[in-house]
C-alpha cells in the first residue's frame, strides 16, 4: 500500500473494502465492513454502536485521555511485528499507595471485532460513572484498571484491509511463505502441547517458540513486572457465549477452581439478567476444547488469582461477523458480568477486612459497655 493511503487508513479516513471472501456469507460480511466505515469526528460524537478501525480507536484513546486526564493516562506497551504501537489506557485515581490492578485486553484474535468494541464500552462506562455511581467509585480507592483495546493490531488492521476473517498476527514465517501466529497459543503455558499447531499455515500456529512474538513478549513482560499486584486478568474474545477459567491444556483443576466457578457463575447470572442471554461457565478443557499457550492459563500459572476468558455473542448464527445492532446489548450484558466479577474480587480483598475491623470494634465497645454497667449499675 502507498504511504499516503496507509496514513489515511490509520487516521480512519480511508476504510478499504474487504477482499478474498467466499461462501454464502460474502454479502453479509461486506455489509458489516461497509456499515462500519464511519468518519471520526470527536469524542462527543463517537459511536459506540459501530465497529471502528484502529486509527479511530487510537484517536478515541487520545480524546479519552485528554477529557479524563485526572484519572486516565495513555501508555505504549510495546511494538508489533509491523512496528505499530500497542497502546493501553491506565485508569487510576491519584493515590500515594500502591493499588491492586485489574487487567483487560481485547482483540487478541483479529476477526473478533466485538472484543475491541467491548473494551471501549467498558472504558466509557467506568469513566462516565465513577464519580456518581457508588458501585464503581468504590473500586477507585483500591484498584487501577489497565485496558488494552487491541492487542493484535497488525491482524486487526488486516481484517479491515484484506481478509475480514483473519485470526492470527502478521509475522512472516518460512521465508515469507506463510504469515501470522495465533497469539493465544504463544504464551508460556504448556506451549504447543495440545490444541495448537507447529505448522505456520494453520489457524492455531503456536509460533516458533513460547513467547516468540513481539506482541506476546510485550504483554508477558508487562504483566510479569506487575503480577504481585494484579488481582484479575480478563481477556475478551468471541464467539460462543462462554466464561472460561483455567485450564485448557489439562483436565486438572486449578487450586482455586471452585472459587473461579462460583464467581464466574455469578457473572453469568448477572449477564443473563440483562437481556436473557445464556452463558456457560467452566474450564476450556471441560466445556470448549483443549488448548495450550493461552494467556488465561499463563496468567493463572504465574499466580494471578482471578483469570477469565469471555467468549462473547453469539453461538454461531453470525459468529465473527456479529451485526452492529448487537453491539450495544452485547456490551451491556458483558458489562454487567464484568462488574459482577469486580464486585467479587473487591469483596474478597477489602470487604472482609472492613468487616473484620467493624467486628473487632463492636466487640471492644461491647466489653467497654459491660464494664461501665458494672461500675455504674442502673
Amino acid at each position: 500500500m502507498k504511504p499516503l493511503l496507509w496514513a489515511l487508513y490509520l487516521l480512519g479516513i480511508l476504510v478499504p473494502r474487504g477482499l478474498g471472501y467466499d461462501g454464502s456469507l460474502t454479502q453479509q460480511r461486506q455489509e458489516v465492513v461497509d456499515e462500519a466505515a464511519s468518519p471520526w469526528r470527536s469524542l462527543e460524537t463517537y459511536n459506540y454502536n459501530k465497529y471502528h478501525p484502529v486509527g479511530e480507536i487510537y484517536q478515541w484513546m487520545n480524546q479519552i485521555s485528554e477529557k479524563y486526564k485526572e484519572v486516565v493516562t495513555q501508555h505504549c506497551l510495546g511494538m508489533t511485528y509491523e512496528n505499530q504501537p500497542m497502546n493501553y489506557l491506565k485508569i487510576s485515581q491519584p493515590s500515594h499507595k500502591t493499588k491492586k490492578i485489574i487487567w483487560m485486553d481485547c482483540g487478541i484474535h483479529a476477526r473478533e471485532w466485538i472484543s475491541p468494541a467491548f473494551c471501549q464500552w467498558f472504558v466509557k462506562e467506568i469513566l462516565q460513572n465513577y464519580k456518581n455511581n457508588r458501585r464503581i467509585s468504590r473500586f477507585f480507592g483500591n484498584l487501577d484498571f489497565y485496558v488494552l483495546p487491541v492487542l493484535n493490531i497488525d491482524g486487526y488492521n488486516y481484517t479491515w484491509m484484506t481478509d475480514r476473517l483473519w485470526r492470527k498476527s502478521r509475522s512472516s514465517h518460512n521465508n515469507g511463505t506463510c504469515f501470522g501466529t495465533d497469539l493465544n497459543r504463544n504464551f508460556n503455558a504448556s506451549w504447543c502441547s495440545i490444541g495448537a499447531s507447529k505448522n505456520c499455515q494453520d489457524l492455531t500456529f503456536c509460533g516458533t517458540g513460547p513467547v516468540s512474538e513481539p506482541e506476546t513478549k510485550a504483554v508477558s513482560r508487562f504483566i510479569e513486572s506487575k503480577k504481585e499486584n494484579i488481582l484479575c486478568y480478563l481477556t475478551i474474545h468471541s464467539y460462543g457465549q462462554l466464561i472460561l477459567i483455567p485450564y485448557g491444556y489439562t483436565k486438572k483443576k486449578s487450586s482455586n477452581y471452585e472459587k473461579l466457578i462460583q464467581v464466574g457463575q455469578k457473572a453469568a447470572n448477572a449477564l443473563k439478567a440483562k437481556h436473557g442471554t445464556k452463558y456457560r461457565v467452566g474450564s476450556s478443557a471441560d466445556i470448549l476444547y483443549a488448548s495450550s499457550g493461552s494467556s488465561r492459563d499463563w496468567a493463572q500459572d504465574i499466580g494471578i488469582p482471578f483469570s477469565y476468558t469471555f467468549e462473547l455473542r453469539d453461538q454461531g448464527t453470525y459468529g465473527f461477523v456479529l451485526p452492529e445492532d448487537q453491539i450495544q446489548p452485547t456490551c451491556e450484558e458483558t458489562m454487567a458480568a464484568v462488574l459482577s466479577v469486580l464486585d467479587n474480587v473487591y469483596e474478597k480483598y477489602w470487604h472482609s477486612n472492613c468487616a473484620g475491623k467493624v467486628t473487632s470494634t463492636s466487640v471492644v465497645l461491647g466489653l467497654l459497655m459491660s464494664f461501665v454497667s458494672l461500675l455504674y449499675p442502673i
